[in-house]
């Protein structure tokens, strides 16, 4: 039987908990763009952007599963760039299926336990409180702070992004880890960090004054990029409604440059 959009997003909003995952109104989770036609190939992106419909529907690909959705600068005219992204996805009958927090805090396709094992660190616990759910990781190692750095740089320089870290002592070791990818670093997140002891704070990014602030609260910040944090959950997504559904996928590069 050809695979439909209806039995897809079906599974994934069971898979991933959509409905019942709380998160920001303009995240918009589940389907964003319904589609006619059976599906017949799967393309991954981090962001709904012009560059990747274009990229999916150069791919062939008539469901594109994204991280960040069309409509994250909330309501406006379907007009300048949201037009010419809707556009295209009308004209060539392209899906789109958005799931931000409710991927992000998945136990096993979800981007903080998934960028945790990329960087060597084996998580044992949840961290960042949103709501009523928690988003990010945390765990305990006893490794040199720069390692985590070096890890996290080498990670980001293969998924389209940059590793910086607030200022610390070249001595000085990781014994207690949090991670909450994408833009992690904010004030609730680093008193959470404070509060359970936390030494060592993984982000995708965060503002100036977190790095600041760091220092003088006992943590350091590894900052490995918003996007590149985040290209691992739709990748595994797409991954997975391959094999769940029969059908090919694809991963649309399209590195922001943050």
């Amino acid at each position: 039987m050809p695979a439909t959009l209806a039995a897809i997003s079906e599974h994934l909003d069971q898979l991933l908990g959509t409905r019942d995952t709380p998160d920001y109104p303009n995240a918009v989770n589940g389907v964003q763009v319904a589609s006619r036609g059976p599906i017949t190939k799967v393309a991954a992106a981090v962001d709904a952007s012009e560059r990747a419909i274009s990229a999916a529907i150069a791919e062939h690909a008539n469901l594109l599963l994204v991280h960040h959705g069309l409509w994250w600068a909330g309501l406006q005219p379907i007009a300048g760039s949201l037009y010419n992204r809707l556009a295209p996805l009308f004209a060539h009958d392209v899906a789109v299926y958005s799931a931000h927090l409710p991927l992000d805090r998945h136990p096993s396709l979800g981007n903080n336990v998934l960028l945790a094992r990329a960087l060597g660190l084996d998580p044992e616990g949840t961290f960042a409180r949103f709501e009523s759910i928690m988003v990010g990781v945390r765990g305990k190692t006893d490794i040199p702070t720069a390692a985590v750095l070096e890890r996290a740089k080498a990670f980001a320089r293969t998924h389209g992004g940059n590793a910086i870290a607030s200022a610390f002592d070249p001595e000085r070791r990781t014994r207690h880890w949090a991670m909450c990818t994408g833009g992690g670093a904010s004030a609730e997140t680093l008193d959470e960090a404070v509060d359970l002891g936390v030494d060592t704070l993984i982000v995708g990014e965060g503002p100036h004054w977190t790095a600041v602030d760091a220092p003088e609260r006992g943590l350091v910040i590894v900052y490995a990029g918003h996007y590149a944090t985040e290209t691992l959950g739709v990748t595994a997504l797409a991954e997975h409604v391959s094999q769940q559904f029969g059908i090919p996928w694809t991963f649309i590069a399209a590195p922001t440059g943050l």
